[in-house]
């Protein structure tokens, strides 16, 4: 699949974000979730999550993830505490109902709360570079799709807009959506491509040590 490819899919469509909602349905379908919302990446979505949460803690996780994980929990305000847990495809940032699942894609994989999702190029739907959330949770639906586009309404010309909250340029590009479709299309159920023994310790980093 090229650049052709990706914009012939996109010219089958009057509004291009229309091809976004559509890789978003598929993979909401897929997974099992009411609702599923793109980002530009798993750390952006799973921060979008903890920002959701006005009321700070500290986040557990394991010590052995990929590095921007704890970087975003602090960047988002909480702090950080690591873990000895061994885990494959997916885990909790305890005591949210927040999931970081970049290395697994499976049929039915969303068991609740706020699961995020990567594509990045080593992933199962490798676009490049994006993420998604799912979740059954309409209002965050709401607030996340704005949040992750300026505080926009991404249906209205930005000429006709009235952004209404501060929001962060988080979103996912059509083009990349596209991409996502086509993949998904022709994916067959892979094993987790990441877990615990994929990272090294993080915990015994100085940074976040001090």
């Amino acid at each position: 699949m090229d650049k052709v490819d990706v914009k012939k899919y996109i010219e089958k469509f009057d509004d291009p974000w229309d091809v976004v909602e559509l890789f978003e349905k598929k993979v909401s379908d897929y997974a099992g979730s009411k609702y599923a919302i793109s980002t530009d990446n798993c750390t952006d979505a799973i921060f979008l999550c903890l920002k959701y949460f006005t009321h700070k803690r500290t986040v557990t996780i394991p010590k052995k993830t990929y590095l921007s994980v704890p970087q975003t929990i602090i960047h988002a305000g909480n702090s950080v505490l690591f873990d000895e847990v061994e885990w494959s495809g997916v885990y909790q940032l305890k005591p949210y109902s927040i999931w970081d699942g970049a290395t697994r894609f499976k049929k039915d994989m969303y068991k609740g709360g706020y699961h995020c999702l990567s594509f990045h190029i080593k992933k199962h739907i490798p676009i490049g570079k994006g993420g998604m959330i799912l979740t059954d949770d309409i209002k965050f639906r709401d607030w996340a799709r704005m949040a992750r586009y300026e505080g926009r309404n991404y249906k209205v010309k930005y000429e006709d807009d009235k952004p209404t909250m501060i929001g962060w340029n988080m979103y996912m590009y059509p083009e990349q959506a596209a991409l996502g479709c086509m993949l998904f299309d022709e994916y067959k159920e892979q094993s987790d491509c990441g877990g615990s023994h994929s990272y090294y310790d993080l915990s015994e980093l100085d940074i976040f040590n001090d």
